[in-house]
């Protein structure tokens, strides 16, 4: 449901655990006979000024408050972390990720992190010009992948594959990941703060058709926080677009089998493994099925692994709402996707992790594989000028009990 890569890169392998199909890496083996010092929080990172939105609680505890967010600039506008002060709890992770210093030494640009790769191991990387998977030609040094897009040929970072042996080479999660963002300025609001940037994106380095600006509003307040991104076609070609996030949202109590998730989608796309996660352009309905997540307080999540793609979306008061409860915490989210070009909902929930992707994206995976036989598969064209909008909020709510 992750770019320049200098043109580019070896497949990146290692890194923090495996998304939509990456395993966590081991944790480094501590010496007992010497204590390493505390590492000390970085104030920038990939060069650029990390940004910390904060807030006071004002309830007293009586209902869940976001507190803090902290986002990256040098990474594509990484909403890297966030807080929430929940009754009973206190402060909690909403997003299962790394702290900063450790975090800034994957961030690097090394042969781990070519792509920007390390961007959508953790936190909430938010993914353009397309998120998901995009087959193609795998060129000759395996560095490429070749596709094709209204009769135009597009080149794009080989920066992804499967474990197994024999995984296809593909392209992953878009290309901003590792960008800089320009005119980034923090405001302080009557409830929170807020944050905006703007990313030159160009052509992407070169892969893409036309050029695009992406402008960035990310604002804390108090039990929602809003994200907006808006790509604008300012070449003079036009271009496809699709927008995507990828947050990990963190499971507070530490009990994943109780945890209970609410999907309104009526159908998934089957895939050929939960290696390659690559779609089969088969739409099966979810009724009767283990990927019904269609019940109003969701359904417990208990052993079953997802990394799976619903679609035919159901929207309560004009949003997608994705439902993530944790009863034993006393915790619950919304995720709501207020674009209408959101079309399709990427979950990824591994049963050995205490996390749960859920990636709002206006796409189906390999938008261009044959396999769809030329259905819409959501990617907006954008002409000269025109502009898109992706548009997800956040809301905390305690559970009923």
């Amino acid at each position: 449901m992750s770019l320049r890569l200098q043109h580019l890169l070896p497949i990146a392998a290692a890194a923090l655990f495996t998304v939509s199909g990456c395993k966590q890496a081991p944790a480094p083996s501590e010496s007992a006979t010497q204590p390493q010092p505390a590492a000390t929080t970085p104030q920038q990172i990939s060069g650029q000024d990390i940004v910390t939105l904060e807030r006071k609680p004002t309830s007293n505890g009586t209902k869940p408050e976001f507190v803090s967010a902290v986002v990256l600039p040098g990474r594509g506008m990484n909403l890297f972390s966030l807080k929430a002060n929940v009754p009973g709890k206190g402060d909690v992770d909403v997003f299962y990720t790394l702290p900063l210093a450790e975090a800034a030494a994957k961030l690097n640009g090394g042969p781990d992190d070519m792509n920007g790769n390390s961007s959508f191991l953790q936190g909430g990387a938010f993914l353009v010009p397309y998120p998901n998977r995009i087959r193609g030609k795998l060129s000759a040094d395996g560095k490429t992948i070749t596709t094709e897009w209204k009769g135009k040929t597009i080149t794009l970072p080989a920066n992804w594959k499967g474990k197994n042996p024999g995984a296809e080479p593909h392209a992953m999660h878009g290309l901003i990941l590792a960008s800089k963002t320009d005119d980034v300025k923090t405001e302080t609001t009557a409830d929170g703060q807020t944050v905006t940037g703007t990313i030159h994106a160009g052509d992407f380095g070169g892969y893409w058709p036309s050029k695009t600006d992406l402008a960035f509003t990310i604002a804390l307040a108090g039990d929602t926080v809003d994200a907006t991104i808006t790509a604008k076609n300012v070449g003079d070609q036009a271009e496809p677009m699709a927008i995507g996030w990828h947050p990990y949202f963190n499971v507070p109590s530490g009990d994943r089998k109780q945890v209970r998730l609410h999907v309104p989608g009526e159908q998934t796309a089957t895939v050929n493994n939960y290696d390659d996660v690559f779609p089969t352009g088969k739409l099966v309905p979810v009724k009767g099925t283990k990927y019904d997540f269609t019940a109003p307080d969701g359904v417990a999540l208990d052993d079953i692994f997802l990394d799976d793609n619903w679609s035919k979306l159901k929207r309560t008061d004009g949003a997608v709402d994705i439902k993530l409860t944790d009863p034993a915490a006393g915790y619950g989210i919304d995720v709501l996707g207020l674009s209408p070009e959101i079309k399709t909902v990427q979950v990824y929930a591994p049963p050995t992790k205490e996390f749960v992707a859920i990636e709002e994206q206006f796409n189906f995976g390999d938008p261009w594989g044959k396999e769809w036989h030329g259905m819409d598969t959501g990617m907006v064209t954008l002409k000269p000028g025109q502009a898109v909008t992706w548009h997800v909020q956040l809301k905390l709510f305690t559970p009923s009990k």
